[in-house]
């Protein structure tokens, strides 16, 4: 007899009067909105301004959600292309089924052209985004729980997941993977906010250290997992995908770190604040410029004052003769009058 447990709810959609609410659509859209507030947050304390998070956004959820309902439908093609299946089934994404190798991946492709279009560096965007990500896609399991899928093995511990009976499962106790994937996201985003205010991670690096962290907890509890999936060498291929990825990661992790370390200094060139700190260093500089061309006109004006000396004892020289002459003039003016006399 299970002395405790966590019981699964009895349907996956909330219902709003007559209006039903999925449980999983509902947990990825909570789970969007907490990313976009608190990577906005974020971008604002790196310099950038409200709103562009958002704006951003626009381009890399969309695209996110196509990418993980790609992948989860090509890895899973039999769910929804073998004998008996109805291919239809593929479009229903409110039942569940997004790869995050996916969403991440095309997600990165929509941030990258909203980042294009307004002139923003890609790795200082994923960055600050990064933990509000995995906050995302701890709220995000839960949309597994309101499903009833993606448990682990049979246990009998206190915090196990009661599951009915249903299509493609059978009723008793599971390990609550989604539980566990949610505490380690939580964990992940904990450990990317610590080290990027202790390290000033920049250019990509806190992204990666998401990445890192993510794939490391993913890999352990995929192999708890007992849904069908594809193996590759014994492994589950989600195994694989995040022991290559962690890999990756790392490996971005000492190559950046090496060859542009630190963290960008601006993150938004077209800000406002952006621009005017443009503008000030610029006219702190013309100040320094004017300072320096002050003190060189005052130089000019020495040397300037230091050549006329010169001209003006010439010039002094040049009075002075006359003065010298003036006698010697007189006497010449003299004897022509005596001579005027005497001739008279």
């Amino acid at each position: 007899m299970d002395l405790a447990y966590i019981p699964s709810p009895s349907s996956g959609a909330i219902h709003l009067g007559p209006l039903p609410l999925r449980g999983y659509a509902l947990c990825i859209i909570i789970g969007v909105f907490v990313a976009v507030w608190y990577g906005n947050k974020r971008w604002i304390a790196r310099g950038g301004t409200a709103g562009t998070v958002a704006d951003i956004a626009v381009w890399a959820v969309p695209f996110g959600l196509v990418g993980g309902r790609l992948y989860h439908v090509v890895t899973d093609y039999q769910l929804y292309f073998s004998e008996g299946k109805n291919w239809v089934d593929a479009f229903k994404i409110w039942e569940g089924g997004l790869g995050i190798w996916g969403a991440i991946s095309l997600g990165a492709v929509g941030a990258w052209i909203g980042c294009r279009r307004r002139g923003i560096p890609l790795p200082a965007w994923a960055d600050a985004l990064a933990p509000g990500i995995a906050f995302a896609q701890a709220i995000g399991r839960w949309g597994n729980w309101f499903n009833q899928e993606l448990y682990g093995k049979p246990t009998d511990l206190p915090w196990a997941l009661k599951i009915s009976e249903g299509a493609n499962r059978e009723a008793g106790t599971y390990h609550p993977t989604f539980l566990y994937e949610s505490l380690w996201c939580i964990g992940v985003a904990l450990l990317v906010i610590w080290a990027d205010r202790r390290f000033k991670l920049g250019h990509g690096r806190a992204f990666a250290l998401y990445v890192a962290g993510y794939c490391a907890g993913r890999a352990w509890i995929e192999y708890l997992r007992v849904d069908e999936a594809h193996e590759v060498l014994g492994l589950r291929l989600n195994v694989w995908t995040a022991l290559v990825v962690f890999v990756l990661a790392v490996v971005y992790i000492v190559v950046s770190a090496r060859l542009r370390p630190g963290r960008e200094e601006i993150v938004e060139p077209g800000r406002p604040g952006a621009a005017g700190a443009a503008k000030t260093d610029g006219e702190a500089g013309s100040a320094d410029v004017t300072d320096g061309d002050t003190a060189g006109g005052t130089g000019s004006a020495g040397d300037a004052a230091e050549d006329r000396k010169p001209e003006n004892g010439k010039a002094e020289d040049r009075k002075a003769g006359p003065d010298k002459s003036g006698p010697d003039k007189g006497g010449r003016a003299a004897e022509d009058a005596e001579t005027a006399e005497a001739g008279a």
